[in-house]
């Protein structure tokens, strides 16, 4: 289970974790920043739901990270920072899941994906007292574990593998090789890697790139994204981060519409984050990763 806020000794824990991260930044110079946790404009991704908020008859929307009101720091000059806040979703709850969590977020100029990784793996060291990360490019596991490369592999193949896992999936409609992706990655993949302390993943599908740059491997595009699994959890997503404003606004508006394809709330876009991006938002590479579960690992490792 996740850290308890009502226990005194998972509030001892989560004390010595926070200084531990804060000397971490510290040693770095990286500034520890705090931004408002209502925005005007949710994110636009169809797999995140924002907690709405209403005050003075206006609506709100709860940060489901402080994501893009970090970029605007960014972008006015406030070199690498990072920040420790409170975010919320509207999603299912369960053992690792809360609709209220804390997460870590931090930027750092000047550094690229692979950069963030090292860094990345050095904090959870210093925190978990685990050893070094695996590392795997995400098209390394599912060959290893479902024998297909999944920048190639059709719809009809990836369709046909879920099947086969999973059997007969209710209630999905509108499905997309990613959607199969997803699928294949949680109820193959992730059992498997399980078995590691601590898995990055890098190197995703071009297709899967939310807010990263996109760079050429053989010939494919990919995401300069990377995502960080503890025992089979998933605790961190990182981009080398996307400066082109004319890009983010068509992938905002490719998200708009596949939430009108799934029937969801349509949602205003970001126009200060777009408007601060058309400024310079300076060649970055950014990580939110989930303090929380971060503390339930540490707990284990005490």
């Amino acid at each position: 289970m996740l850290y308890n806020p009502f226990s005194p000794v998972d509030q001892q824990l989560r004390a010595q974790v926070l200084q531990k991260i804060r000397q971490f930044f510290a040693e770095r110079g990286v500034l520890e920043v705090d931004t408002p946790l209502m925005a005007e404009a949710p994110v636009t991704d169809p797999y995140l739901q924002a907690v709405q908020a209403k005050c003075m008859g206006k609506t709100y929307y709860l940060q489901t990270s402080p994501e893009y009101a970090m970029k605007r720091l960014l972008a006015a000059g406030s070199g690498s920072i990072y920040q420790i806040c409170k975010a919320f979703r509207d999603e299912e709850q369960g053992r690792i899941h809360r609709a209220e969590f804390t997460m870590l977020e931090w930027y750092r100029v000047g550094l690229d994906d692979c950069q963030l990784m090292d860094e990345t793996d050095a904090l959870i060291q210093w925190v978990t007292g685990w050893p070094p990360a695996n590392r795997f490019s995400y098209q390394a596991l599912f060959e290893q574990y479902l024998q297909i490369n999944p920048h190639q592999a059709s719809f009809e193949t990836l369709q046909t593998l879920a099947r086969k896992h999973m059997g007969d999936i209710p209630g999905l409609v509108h499905a997309t090789s990613d959607d199969y992706l997803h699928l294949l990655m949680s109820a193959v993949i992730e059992p498997e890697i399980a078995k590691l302390d601590v898995v990055m993943i890098y190197d995703y599908p071009a297709s899967q790139a939310a807010l990263a740059r996109k760079k050429e491997v053989n010939g494919k595009l990919v995401a300069k994204r990377f995502e960080v699994y503890c025992r089979g959890v998933e605790l961190a997503n990182a981009y080398d981060e996307l400066t082109d404003v004319n890009e983010q606004r068509r992938r905002f508006e490719a998200d708009l519409l596949r939430r009108q394809q799934l029937n969801l709330p349509a949602v205003p876009v970001d126009e200060a984050l777009l408007t601060a991006m058309a400024q310079g938002l300076p060649d970055c590479a950014g990580i939110a990763l989930g303090l929380d579960r971060l503390l339930l690992f540490a707990r284990q490792s005490h």
